[in-house]
């Protein structure tokens, strides 16, 4: 992030346009693109617990026009990238800020019981969620399931060689592996997804 961009600064008329255009990425699309990004990046502040989370969507996209209004351009970071790479950073001022001070649960207990709860919910969606994906492994043809474990095994480095090795050992080229896998997975979340709404 560039160290001359401010907090607080308000996009001028042709500040505001000049972002619209660099989020269509020379499709027109009326606006809908900046909506479209505002609601994920208030999704992503929201996500983090953050007090504020449409505040720190809207300062997030003033400072990406405010960069755009000093350099003219960005063009080596696509849009979505950019936005959330400056969500990160307005995060962590965030998070320095005076007024994230702990609340005292003492101060405020029906705080510390939502959060509670708040968190076993979400334990109790994960734990369903990683049932219902060990539920539709087992439904996948052999075949399918070694293959789609052993395409997302290993960091990196190793994951990338995994996929090499594997891509051999199939007779098939890494873009058809990964169209495979890609298949395997779009069948996997469906699969998922049903046996969620079914808990």
């Amino acid at each position: 992030m560039s160290a001359g961009i401010q907090k607080h600064w308000s996009p001028t008329r042709s500040a505001f346009h000049h972002l619209l255009a660099w989020l269509d990425d020379g499709l027109d699309s009326g606006g809908a693109k900046y909506l479209e990004m505002r609601r994920r990046l208030v999704q992503y502040f929201d996500r983090k617990n953050c007090a504020c989370p449409d505040d720190l969507a809207d300062e997030t996209l003033n400072r990406v026009a405010r960069r755009l209004e000093e350099t003219g351009g960005i063009t080596d970071t696509p849009p979505a990238r950019y936005c959330y790479i400056l969500a990160k950073f307005v995060f962590l001022e965030y998070q320095r800020g005076p007024e994230q001070r702990q609340v005292s649960l003492h101060v405020q207990p029906e705080l510390g019981r939502a959060a509670e709860l708040e968190q076993n919910q979400a334990a109790a969606d994960r734990a369903n969620r990683l049932d219902c994906l060990d539920r539709c492994l087992k439904k996948l043809k052999p075949e399918d399931h070694a293959v789609i474990l052993e395409y997302y095994r290993g960091e990196q480095r190793v994951k990338i060689q995994r996929r090499r090795d594997l891509a051999t050992k199939l007779g098939i080229t890494l873009n058809a592996l990964s169209i495979r896998a890609c298949r395997i997975r779009d069948r996997l979340e469906e699969c998922v997804g049903a046996c969620c709404k079914k808990i």
